[in-house]
């Protein structure tokens, strides 16, 4: 039966990809960590809608993404150059496609006026929390980010789709201040 640990973390150091290690303390890594909850939370989200529904499809392309996005970020510097567009890099192109989804999915239903009460059904609270989660995220990544890179506007686009798809999912909103 093959191992399915190391042991090689026991020291209090991770590796990155394409070489190196840092301290599981170092910035780096608690940036990874919150999109990797950000990417479970999308994932509870989607194991509450029906498998190969329009939202499942969404949501599992979002929850690629950020693979993607984490394989940048767990990139030391010197080593960038090995990064692969959309594959272990992200791009202004998926940011712009973000864009398009929040628009697309946003014409659906008229917008709230004021602050929505999460809650009005599991999915839609759901979301709200992995949103959340996103916002956690890119605060991380804020502090690690590389000039250039496009993990921090990815991660705020992020989470403006991740709201609008609540609103979507949850139709008639319960508002902050009830009118």
């Amino acid at each position: 039966m093959a191992r399915l640990w190391t042991g090689k973390g026991d020291d209090g150091t991770s590796g990155l990809l394409h070489g190196g290690r840092e301290p599981k303390h170092a910035p780096r890594f608690d940036a990874i960590g919150a999109v990797d909850e950000a990417q479970a939370a999308l994932g509870v989200a989607r194991a509450e809608v029906p498998r190969g529904s329009e939202l499942d499809e969404i949501l599992v392309g979002l929850q690629r993404d950020l693979w993607v996005l984490m394989a940048e970020v767990a990139t030391a510097e010197e080593h960038r150059d090995r990064l692969v567009p959309e594959a272990s890099l992200v791009t202004e192109g998926m940011v712009d496609r973000l864009g398009r989804l929040a628009d697309e999915v946003g014409g659906r239903f008229e917008p709230p006026r004021e602050f929505v009460v999460p809650g009005q059904d599991r999915t839609s609270a759901l979301l709200d929390l992995a949103r959340t989660v996103v916002r956690r995220a890119e605060r991380a990544a804020a502090a690690v980010a590389v000039p250039g890179s496009q993990v921090v506007p990815y991660l705020n686009r992020l989470s403006s789709v991740v709201w609008t798809l609540a609103r979507w999912v949850e139709g008639e909103p319960l508002t902050a201040r009830g009118g």
